[in-house]
């Protein structure tokens, strides 16, 4: 038996992934975005496109975690308020599981929202009066009330979301975008996070790195994580007694070598490993370019507010994700924790949605 041939003829999920161009990975990602394209393999002239011409050129998610409800938000119930108080009904409840902080309860009232909500717009959306600026544009805006899941705790439900899975080990959105459409800057990644808190002394839902990982799909689509400060990602600057040149020999080594265990193993994340090299490489100029704020006016810090010049804040993330944008990276996603308790919005969400 030889072990190096053994591993030659050993196939990963990866590997078909990475390797096969038109396999399933960009069969499954074509369903996800139109399931008319499989009848359009058998019969083209059953697909005649999307019924307008698609205008979105990048995405910016925010997903603000723990945030208020959206039954405080967007989803007006004026049925609750004739039934505050009173215990909900097996109809709804449908013998669903208790979590570990409900199971000592021995009732469960319903109760109504305590904010007042209104119409906005030509379009009569209901919009409740913690988002004033997502009222002044509700006419921009499409309001999806039909999303649901059976997940009753904030992980396996939090992973649904970026997922589509409770279960962890799927490819997130993120990743799953940034592999079918790759990206217009080649400089910078196609799928970028970042992350902030309102207070770092207060306990709030964990975020894993999963939620934005590659799952089965080659590592190289998965977020990279943008951390606050003058280092945004580690291990990016060269260290002290290495310069550009030593840094750019010492790259092009590594890669041969990386070359010769690819074409052995045919192993996709070899590949990636090389690809991320060089990302790192090229990202050493378009980081300190990108989070260099000098150049922006001061009517754009008004828009984001004060917060926006501190690294960290939401509203810096908010507007560090404007300028991704405008550099070409696809997908931008940002998530933000431990909001008021009080169901308010962070202190430093003062920035105008409308743009």
């Amino acid at each position: 038996m030889n072990p190096i041939q053994d591993a030659e003829l050993q196939m990963t999920r990866r590997h078909f992934f990475g390797r096969c161009s038109c396999g399933i990975g960009v069969a499954a990602l074509s369903s996800l975005l139109d399931p008319r394209a499989f009848a359009a393999l058998a019969d083209p002239a059953a697909h005649t496109g999307p019924h307008f011409a698609p205008k979105a050129k990048r995405i910016i998610y925010l997903f603000m975690s723990g945030g208020p409800s959206q039954l405080d938000l967007f989803d007006w119930k004026p049925k609750l308020e004739s039934v505050h108080g009173t215990d909900l009904p097996d109809s709804v409840r449908m013998g669903q599981r208790l979590t570990g902080m409900t199971s000592g309860q021995a009732k469960f009232p319903m109760a109504q929202s305590r904010f007042k909500f209104g119409q906005r717009g030509q379009s009569g959306a209901w919009v409740s009066d913690l988002l004033p600026h997502v009222a002044n544009i509700a006419d921009e805006l499409c309001f999806l009330k039909t999303v649901n899941t059976e997940a009753i705790n904030h992980d396996p439900a939090i992973t649904y979301i970026q997922t589509g899975s409770q279960q962890p080990g799927r490819p997130s959105v993120g990743a799953w975008l940034s592999y079918g459409l790759g990206s217009e800057n080649k400089d910078l990644p196609g799928f970028i996070v970042m992350t902030s808190r309102s207070d770092m002394n207060r306990p709030a839902q964990a975020l894993f790195d999963r939620l934005w990982g590659s799952g089965f799909l080659p590592s190289e689509y998965q977020g990279v994580k943008f951390r606050s400060g003058s280092d945004p990602v580690l291990y990016l600057s060269n260290p002290p007694g290495i310069d550009a040149d030593t840094r750019r020999r010492m790259l092009n080594g590594i890669a041969q070598l990386n070359e010769v265990q690819s074409a052995a193993y045919q192993d996709p994340e070899i590949d990636t490993r090389i690809a991320q090299y060089e990302m790192a490489f090229r990202m050493q100029t378009s980081v300190p370019e990108l989070t260099d704020t000098a150049d922006e006016p001061e009517t754009t810090f008004s828009l984001y507010g004060e917060q926006s010049r501190r690294p960290g804040t939401y509203a810096y993330n908010c507007l560090m994700a404007r300028r991704l944008a405008e550099r070409g990276v696809r997908f931008i996603q940002l998530f933000h924790r431990d909001w008021d308790q009080h169901g308010n919005l962070p202190k430093d969400i003062t920035l105008n949605c409308g743009d």
